[in-house]
C-alpha cells in the first residue's frame, strides 16, 4: 500500500525520504542507522562486569535478561538493522537551580510531565509502518522497556556517544534525548559512528553527590540517586540520605553539568514541557498527599508507577535535609505509620529537624 508520494532514497542511505520526513515531522532527530552485525561484544562484556560486581543492585530483571541483552540479535535473530531516533526534552531552565531551594522538591526533568514511553512508542510505530512498506520488511519498536542496550546501539548508529556518566551525549542536543529504536529485517546502510568527545573532562563524575561512579564509564547503581528514589523499594542507607538532598524522583546532576549542553536546545514537545506544579513543588504540600491525591496529581506521569509510599519516603528524606523546622508537624504525622519504611524515614527526618531546632534555641 502506498502512502504519500513515491519513495526516494536518502543520500548515502537506503532509508526513504518519506520515513525521514515523517520522523522529523513527529519531533524526532534525523534517523541514525546501525548494522547489527557490527554491534560487537564490548557492550555484553560491560554488562557482565556490571552484574558480576552487583552494580545492578536489586534490579534483578537486568541479570535475568542478561543473555538477551548482550546483542540485539539475541532478542530478534532475524533483525539486520536498527534505526535510532532521539526526541529532545531539553529543559527551559537549569535543573540544578532547584537543588538550592531546600524546602522544595527537585524532580528529574524527564518526569515533570507525561510519561515519554507512551508518547514515543506510538510515533515510532508510525515511522516503522513506513519502513515496513518501503522495504517489504518486518519491524519491531522499542522504548526503554525491552532487554535492548539502546545506548551502545545509539552510539554505534552515530546519534552520540556514551559519556563518562554512561549516558548518551550528542553534540547537537547535549544530554537531553529520549531514545527510540526500530529493529528491522531490512538491510539498511549504516550512518557513520560518532567518536567520544569527553576528552579529559570529568565534570559529571565530580558532581555526583553519592560518588556513584567507580571510575569513568562505570556506574554503581547502589549509590545512584536515580536508582535509590525510583527502583529501590526499602529504606535507603543512612549514609546516603543526606546526600540525596531534596531530590525526590531521579537525579539530573551528571546530565545537567555536561559542557556539551551549551549546544542543547529547549525541547519542542509540549507534552514534555515541565508542568508548573512539578517545578520545585513545596515539600509541605507533598507531605499531605493521600493515595487518591497522589494518583490524581501524577496521572499520566512516570512518577505514578513508584506508588505513594515510596514517593513519600523520598519526600520525608528531603524534609529531613531541608532544615525547615516548619515541617516538623507534617513529618511527625508519619512516625507511627503502618508502613515500616515510611515510619523509619519519618523518624530519621524528625530527628534531623529537631537537631536544627535545638541548635536554633541555643543561638
Amino acid at each position: 500500500m502506498s502512502i504519500g508520494g513515491p519513495s526516494k532514497p536518502v543520500q548515502g542511505s537506503n532509508l526513504t525520504h518519506r520515513a525521514v520526513h515523517r520522523a522529523l515531522a513527529l519531533g524526532f532527530t534525523t534517523p541514525f542507522i546501525a548494522k547489527l552485525s557490527e554491534f560487537g561484544t564490548q557492550a555484553a562484556q560491560n554488562l557482565s562486569e556490571f552484574i558480576e560486581n552487583d552494580h545492578h543492585a536489586t534490579m534483578d530483571w537486568i541479570a535475568s535478561t542478561q543473555a538477551r541483552r548482550g546483542h540485539p540479535n539475541a532478542l530478534w535473530p532475524d533483525a539486520k538493522s536498527a534505526i535510532i531516533l532521539g526526541l529532545n526534552y531539553g529543559p527551559e531552565t537549569d535543573p540544578l537551580t532547584s537543588l538550592t531551594q531546600k524546602s522544595n522538591a527537585t524532580i528529574s526533568v524527564y518526569a515533570r510531565n507525561k510519561d515519554y514511553h507512551n508518547l514515543i512508542k506510538g510515533r515510532l510505530k508510525d515511522i516503522a509502518g513506513l519502513i515496513a512498506r518501503d522495504h517489504q520488511a518486518d519491524v519491531k519498536v522499542f522504548v526503554d522497556t525491552a532487554p535492548l542496550m539502546e545506548k551502545p546501539l545509539s552510539a554505534l548508529a552515530g546519534l552520540g556517544w556514551q559519556g563518562k556518566h554512561t549516558n548518551l551525549v550528542s553534540r547537537q542536543y547535549g544530554s537531553w534525548l529520549f531514545l527510540g529504536t526500530i529493529l528491522t529485517t531490512a538491510d539498511l546502510i549504516p550512518t557513520p559512528r560518532e567518536i567520544d568527545h569527553c576528552g579529559t573532562c570529568r565534570a559529571c563524575l565530580d558532581i555526583c553527590p553519592t560518588d556513584a561512579f567507580t571510575e569513568a564509564y562505570k556506574l554503581d547503581a547502589r549509590k545512584c540517586i536515580s536508582y535509590l528514589t525510583i527502583e529501590h523499594k526499602g529504606p535507603v542507607d543512612i549514609d546516603l540520605r543526606e546526600k540525596m538532598g531534596n531530590r525526590i524522583y531521579g537525579c539530573d546532576d551528571c546530565l545537567a553539568i555536561c559542557p556539551w549542553n551549551k549546544f542543547a536546545k529547549t525541547g519542542q514537545e509540549a507534552k514534555l514541557h515541565a508542568r508548573e506544579d512539578l517545578n520545585a513543588p513545596q515539600l509541605s504540600q507533598l507531605l499531605l498527599l493521600n493515595d487518591a491525591q497522589f494518583r490524581a496529581l501524577f496521572t499520566g506521569s512516570p512518577i505514578k508507577r513508584i506508588g505513594r509510599n515510596r514517593f513519600l519516603r523520598n519526600v520525608l528524606y528531603a524534609a529531613g535535609n531541608s532544615g525547615d523546622i516548619s515541617l516538623l508537624d507534617r513529618v511527625g504525622a508519619f512516625t507511627e505509620d503502618a508502613d515500616p519504611v515510611l515510619k523509619d524515614a519519618a523518624l530519621w527526618a524528625r530527628g534531623k529537624l529537631m537537631q536544627v531546632n535545638l541548635n536554633l534555641e541555643r543561638e
